[in-house]
C-alpha cells in the first residue's frame, strides 16, 4: 500500500461522522474523505472532522492539531581559534595530561574506565580553561 511506504496509518476522527453531504433527494452522506498521519505517532494520532465549518461545500474539513514544542536553540559555543595562542596552550595541557596517565595498573575494566573518566574530565577542564566564548550567527562557518 503507498501509504505504508511513507510510514502512514489510517487516522481515526475524533468525532466520527459523515464528511461529504448530498444534496440529492434520496443520496446518502458518505465518508470519502481520509486522513493519513504518521504511524505510530502518539500526538498525531487522529484529525478532527468539523460540521460547521463546511459553508456551501458539500464536504467538511478535516484538521489535525500539531503541537509545537519550545526547542533550545544555541546561540553561543566555546571555540579555539586556529593557530591562536589558545589552541597551543590547550594542545601543550592536553599533551601534559596524556603523559601523566597511570596506565600501569589497567588490570580490569573498572581501573581502565576509572583511567578514562579521569582523562575526559581533565580535558573537559583544560578546554574550558583555553576556549573563547563565541556567538553562533548566520555568518558562522559550518565546521
Amino acid at each position: 500500500m503507498l501509504a505504508d511506504s511513507f510510514n502512514l496509518d489510517l487516522s481515526l476522527p475524533t468525532n466520527p461522522v459523515s464528511t461529504r453531504y448530498s444534496d440529492t433527494t434520496g443520496k446518502s452522506d458518505s465518508v470519502i474523505d481520509l486522513m493519513f498521519l504518521c504511524s505510530g505517532s502518539s500526538k498525531l494520532n487522529n484529525h478532527a472532522i468539523h460540521l460547521d465549518w463546511q459553508l456551501t461545500s458539500d464536504h467538511a474539513p478535516l484538521t489535525v492539531t500539531i503541537s509545537i514544542e519550545e526547542e533550545f536553540v544555541q546561540t553561543a559555543k566555546l571555540s579555539l581559534l586556529k593557530k591562536s595562542d589558545e589552541e597551543e596552550a590547550f594542545i601543550k595541557e592536553v599533551s601534559s595530561i596524556i603523559k601523566s596517565l597511570d596506565t600501569l595498573n589497567l588490570l580490569s575494566q573498572e581501573s581502565l574506565e576509572q583511567v578514562i573518566n579521569l582523562l575526559v574530565a581533565r580535558i573537559k577542564q583544560a578546554w574550558n580553561a583555553n576556549a573563547r566564548k563565541v556567538n553562533i550567527t548566520k555568518y558562522s562557518k559550518k565546521w
